[in-house]
């Protein structure tokens, strides 16, 4: 059976106002998705899929793609949104399901789906490494989104990321000087990001306020100090606030946190980062929250 890796993501800078084209740095991380196929002519159409979350099975599911029917499966929307998704595939795709073979296609999330790395974004990615499509028309046309994350996937790099007026990138390294003194802390919840999009979209923004968050990408990239990294960090999240007119993450969780605190993409859940200080750990143990990682054990 072969084998295709996509890593997961985590979205640094410019969340929400992704969405109208404003640069955007996202990181890979070490845990993201596999996935795995054979394929066998036996005139019959049909698709096993098979889905695990961290090696325990999840979703199973027998699709015929002649007629695209879900023949059989254990969760009935899970296998809906997998039949909408390969059919999508089939559509764009000039080299599969293009005759009577059975496929066996099965996948690994390697990381929690509470976690929020792209559990999503490195699905369409795979899919479309293996039926050589446009990892970004997929995702477009099967889910929506900025792409900043099938970027990321595609790449396996930090990249720089904008979607308007058409979608460009460029492979960038960022490891910053001081990347030991950063953590990553998970809130223990996943936010749900089409919620938080569709809030934003419904209050009006100027391309200046776009532009504004741009530059602190840029800005962001170039830092050599984690005083300037952490000032920077702080103005970002004090303009989403005043923008979405909600508290920050530190607000509502760690007011009296010595250090900065970024959210990391759709705000209310998913991972916070912060920098190490004494006693973080009993710091962030005390208040609930023990996921906590430095930068090397979660970043590419």
């Amino acid at each position: 059976m072969s084998g295709i890796f996509s890593p997961g993501k985590l979205m640094l800078t410019s969340e929400y106002f992704a969405m109208d084209g404003a640069l955007v740095l996202a990181v890979p991380t070490r845990l993201g998705q596999e996935l795995s196929f054979y394929q066998k002519d036996d005139q019959k159409s049909l698709i096993f899929w098979e889905a695990y979350h961290q090696n325990k099975l999840w979703l199973k599911a027998v699709i015929d793609y002649k007629s695209w029917q879900i023949v059989e499966t254990n969760i009935p929307s899970g296998a809906e949104f997998i039949l909408k998704t390969l059919k999508n595939v089939q559509a764009l795709s000039a080299i599969r399901f293009r005759n009577d073979f059975t496929y066996h296609l099965t996948t690994n999330l390697q990381f929690p789906a509470n976690y929020g790395l792209g559990s999503s974004s490195t699905l369409m990615n795979n899919l479309a490494e293996w039926a050589e499509i446009d990892p970004f028309f997929l995702n477009k046309i099967s889910l929506g989104g900025s792409g900043y994350d099938i970027a990321v996937a595609k790449e396996k790099s930090a990249v720089l990321f904008r979607n308007v007026p058409e979608i460009s990138y460029e492979k960038v390294n960022f490891s910053p000087p001081f990347k030991n003194e950063l953590i990553f802390i998970h809130l223990n919840q996943k936010q749900d990001s089409r919620e938080g999009i569709s809030f934003y979209r419904s209050k009006e923004k100027s391309q200046k306020r776009v532009d504004e968050f741009s530059d602190l990408t840029r800005n962001i990239l170039l830092c050599n100090e984690l005083e300037n990294f952490s000032e920077l960090l702080f103005i970002h999240e004090q303009k989403i606030s005043d923008f979405l007119e909600i508290p920050t993450v530190r607000q509502q969780f760690f007011p009296d946190c010595p250090v900065f605190i970024k959210s990391l993409g759709a705000w209310g859940g998913d991972f916070v980062m912060s920098s190490k200080f004494e006693g973080y750990q009993d710091y962030f143990w005390g208040k609930g929250f023990n996921t906590i990682f430095d930068w090397n054990e979660l970043i590419i």
